[in-house]
């Protein structure tokens, strides 16, 4: 199937509750307003696409740059393509979400990730930190880096109230994910976030809520999830 053909299907699927919703989450036109559930149809169907993934990305179409990060062969993605995904996630579905799924689960997410904390756009770094945060649920420990990963602990630490809105969540969602998914750092990551307190962000209109972080890792403890990965971030 064609991009063109893809987009009005999503276009039947689309509905103006969802819009609302989405709207109210700072998503922007154009969009339609489809279901996720919606989206996996086609997504079964299609399974991976690179070239598809890159075509309905490019149309700027919220629910098709979406589906585009679903689709998207994340193997073949180049260093350009995730550049350009990532100057063009206009809102924080795609820049915290689709980008960083697809960057994570790539050949170049470590590299870019830190390449985008760096940077003085909102969503670009936004990207960057949940780039990171996909990347320490995947991979084993014995593939991260611990000294890397206790100095990215300490810049959050340090700089996390200063920073724009949507970088503090990603950036407390980072010190959740270390210490979710790195058993040897759950402890430094509590005692990090502890002494960070609670973070304040600005969700507009929704009911979204910012997890206390020491709460929340302290919650996986229980669970005795602590260090079990993920097959994949995408959903």
């Amino acid at each position: 199937m064609s991009a063109e053909e893809i987009v009005e299907e999503l276009r039947g699927f689309g509905k103006e509750s969802i819009k609302k919703v989405l709207l109210n989450h700072g998503i922007k036109e154009p969009f339609f307003g489809v279901k996720i559930e919606d989206m996996k149809k086609i997504q079964k169907r299609v399974k991976k696409d690179y070239q598809l993934s890159l075509d309905l990305y490019n149309t700027g179409i919220y629910d098709a740059m979406y589906l585009a990060g679903l689709i998207a062969d994340d193997m073949k993605m180049t260093k350009s393509d995730l550049q350009n995904w990532v100057v063009k996630a206009n809102n924080s579905g795609l820049s915290e979400s689709t980008v960083p799924w697809v960057a994570a689960e790539g050949n170049f997410g470590h590299e870019l990730a830190l390449e985008w904390i760096e940077s003085s756009e909102e969503s670009v770094a936004s990207s960057g930190w949940s780039t990171l945060s996909c990347l320490i649920s995947l991979k084993d420990d014995s593939d991260l880096n611990m000294e890397e990963l206790k100095q990215l602990l300490h810049r959050v630490e340090t700089t996390i109230h200063d920073q724009p809105n949507r970088v503090r969540s990603v950036m407390n969602s980072f010190v959740i994910a270390v210490g979710s998914y790195v058993a040897p750092l759950t402890e430094t990551a509590i005692q990090t976030a502890e002494r960070i307190g609670k973070v304040y962000v600005n969700v507009g209109n929704t009911a979204c809520k910012v997890a206390f972080a020491p709460e929340y890792i302290m919650k996986a403890k229980d669970r005795e999830s602590i260090g079990k990965k993920r097959k994949t971030v995408k959903c």
